[in-house]
């Protein structure tokens, strides 16, 4: 899927890349890259994120049996596919060091909007029908990277690029288990910067002197967040009971991808 929704969107600019090359074949000049640039980016994102709520058992003052704990992290081992659009605003420098290669380096910020949640209900083994809930839900908002690029040119107005460095962007994670056996409910939730990695590889095309578009793939690890949650409680009549000797531990993870055009203006 991730594959594909990469390959598609890059195929779908394949029409717009064959009429400017027409338009320009004429034209003999060819593009000199060195120099700084700045420009505008929008395309889609498609991510993946693992997340995993456990809790533990405890043979004194303990609220779960064994096959409940055993239970909560089977159901609590989730996926998830946040989806969504990403968009900003990059510039960089870019330096001619042969009659083919081309060095630079590129920062950009802008939104990255995607989120996924999923909930899964399931029937305590030990006494159906009563039975738990986990929900979970992952997303983010925003990203910023900073790479470096190297790149190739070709047919004079061409360059073929890959690109590397570092990413970051703000994590939000959240996990809610309760039950209709006893009213029991814990909730965890984190909002945390993580700092990861991001590559990835595209194609630009000089339009003129100043102006070119691109197209371009880009795959971002930005590891994972974990969260001890709350204390365990129950709510029997009026009255709420807590279970400190059953703790619950969360984690979530995201990766990205995202593929999208950019405009650029070479100063």
């Amino acid at each position: 899927m991730k594959k594909f929704f990469a390959l598609a969107a890059l195929a779908a600019i394949i029409p717009v890349a064959a009429q400017a090359q027409a338009a320009a074949q004429n034209n003999h000049d060819t593009t000199n890259w060195t120099g700084f640039y700045a420009g505008l980016n929008i395309g889609g994102e498609n991510g993946s994120s693992h997340a995993q709520t456990s809790a533990v058992y405890s043979s004194s003052s303990g609220y779960f049996l064994t096959t409940d704990v055993q239970q909560i992290a089977g159901s609590g081992n989730q996926n998830m596919n946040p989806m969504g659009y990403a968009g900003g605003l990059q510039f960089g420098y870019n330096q001619e060091i042969s009659s083919n290669w081309v060095l630079g380096a590129e920062a950009d910020f802008g939104a990255l909007v995607a989120n996924d949640s999923v909930t899964v209900k399931t029937v305590y083994s030990c006494c159906s029908p009563y039975f738990f809930t986990i929900a979970q839900k992952v997303s983010t908002d925003w990203m910023s990277t900073i790479r470096t690029r190297v790149g190739h040119t070709f047919a004079k107005r061409g360059l073929l690029f890959v690109s590397g460095g570092g990413a970051e962007t703000r994590l939000r994670y959240s996990s809610l288990f309760t039950d209709n056996y006893a009213s029991a409910h814990e909730s965890a939730s984190a909002s945390v910067l993580r700092t990861g990695w991001i590559a990835g590889a595209g194609w630009e095309y000089a339009l003129n002197r100043h102006w070119s578009w691109r197209a371009e793939y880009l795959h971002a690890d930005f590891g994972s967040v974990s969260n001890a949650g709350s204390v365990l409680s129950t709510l029997q009549g009026t009255s709420t009971y807590n279970y400190p000797a059953n703790p619950f531990t969360h984690t979530a993870t995201l990766t990205s991808n995202i593929a999208h055009v950019a405009l650029n203006y070479r100063f």
